[in-house]
Order: C-alpha cells, then structure tokens, then sequence
C-alpha cells in the first residue's frame, strides 16, 4: 500500500497552493493524498461557508470534495469529519498512518497568521506527527531539492516517524544541510555536538562537516531566515520541542516565529524535550 499525505486546507479557496504542493509532492512519494475536510473550524472551513453547514449543503460540499479528489493528478480520497480539528487529524493520523501532514495557510488575508501557529499548536499537541506548512505564497521551487534543517544545538530525541526526512530526500534526489545560529543569549555549540545529535536520531545519511553553517546573528529567527535565503533553500526543517508547544510559550517562541515570517514551507518534527 502506498504511503498516504493528509491535507489539510481550505479546499474552495480560489487559489489552493497547499493542495498543488501535496499532490506535487505525492508524486516522487508515489503517496496517494487524503484530503480530510473539518466541517465546523474556522481556519479549515471559514464562517463565509455557513450555508455549506446545512444538509443540502453538507451534500453539495461532499459531491464538490469528491470531485476535487478525482481531478487530482495522483490517487486521493476524500475523508470528512465532525469532529474539532486536533481530534479530526488525530483520528486521520490513526486511519491512515500519513507520512506527514499538510497544512495549507487560509487563502483569506483576513485571517490572522497567529490562527496558523495556534493550529499548528493544537495539531502537534493532540497529534505528534510530522507536519508541513505551506504559505499562501513565497515559493517558486518544486520538488523541493535543498533542503536546511534548523537546530538550536542541544540533543532531542524525534517522536516516531522521524525517517521522514530520509524519505523525502531520496524521493526528490535533494540534499540536506544544517543551520545553528547563536545569539547573545544561546551558547554555541561545537559541530561535533550538532552532527551527533542528528546522527543519533537517524534522520538522514551521515553528514560531513561542511554541510554545517554555524553563525551568529542578533536573532535566531532573522539568522535562520537570513542564512535559508542565501542558501537558496527550499523547504525548512524545524525540530519542535514539546515544551515549546505549551500555552502562551509556544507563541513567543523560535518555532512559531519561523512559522509566521518563512517565505518557504516549513517541515516540523515533533521531539521529545
């Protein structure tokens, strides 16, 4: 059976990058899509739908899903829930054992970006699994070939599912390269340390030293962004804490920083602390 890529977006937005990325994606996966429609949340399914919330509209939006499934240009099917979205996905997580999943930003500019962090919160919180953001827009370059993964230089330990990176690497013939960033208030951390922190987690082949870019900026998230636009890369990977999924911590940290201001798709993997 194939591997499966759950999305997860609003799927009558006039323009649905986030799907196009998945099926784009599905394709060197040789994945098959699951597009999992919430009826009742407000990043997912906006109050401007309200009309879809009545039985012939729940019909209409069903037959409209099948529909979309069918036109795409890899096998998708169509799961649709009324359940709130974190038990949605972790149920989906359950039913179809995803690869990873695929979060669209809402195609409404009215929509605040802090609902984009505060459901990515939600989502790894109820649902530790790999989880892909895509931006509404800023990426041009597809499959994604140069992939940066970003650490903060301590050892973590990734939840299962951690050979995501491994798999998407060798799907799409991409390289890997490494991001630590210190400022006045993070220590650096030796290359040593930073290779075998990725090593012991078996993410990705091993790594030689040259593919580490170790640097100072006055912050991390300007550092990260900054040394990602001069790398050219194409997708960034990102280690999220458990502890940094926590309540009003999360939205004051690194991870929901990058998550509001990449113009790439970022890549979270849940660790444990």
């Amino acid at each position: 059976m194939s591997p499966s890529l759950v999305v997860l977006t609003d799927f009558f937005a006039v323009s649905n990058r986030a799907l196009s990325y998945a099926a784009g994606l599905a394709m060197p996966l040789h994945a098959h899509l699951v597009l999992l429609h919430v009826r009742h949340d407000g990043l997912l399914s906006p109050a401007e739908y309200a009309s879809r919330h009545t039985p012939p509209g729940e019909f209409r939006t069903d037959y409209a899903l099948l529909d979309l499934a069918a036109r795409q240009p890899v096998p998708a099917e169509v799961d649709v829930s009324e359940q709130y979205l974190p038990d949605a996905v972790a149920e989906a997580v359950r039913r179809h054992e995803p690869l990873l999943l695929i979060l669209g930003r809402p195609g409404s500019a009215t929509t605040p970006e802090e609902v984009v962090v505060s459901t990515a919160m939600d989502l790894l919180r109820h649902a530790p699994h790999p989880l892909l953001i895509v931006p509404t827009v800023g990426w041009d370059t597809f499959p994604p070939r140069r992939l940066l993964l970003a650490v903060d230089g301590q050892p973590f330990q990734l939840c299962p599912h951690h050979d995501v990176l491994r798999q998407l690497l060798r799907a799409t013939q991409g390289s890997v390269e490494v991001i630590h960033v210190t400022d006045d208030e993070h220590m650096r951390t030796s290359a040593g340390a930073i290779l075998d922190s990725i090593r012991a987690n078996d993410m990705v082949d091993p790594l030689p030293a040259t593919a580490l870019h170790n640097l100072y900026q006055p912050t991390i998230v300007g550092g990260v962004l900054q040394e990602a636009a001069r790398l050219e890369g194409d997708m960034l990977v990102v280690v999220a804490r458990r502890h940094s999924l926590l309540g009003s911590l999360f939205h004051r940290s690194i991870t929901a920083q990058l998550l509001q201001e990449s113009p790439i798709p970022v890549l979270l993997l849940p660790a444990e602390d």
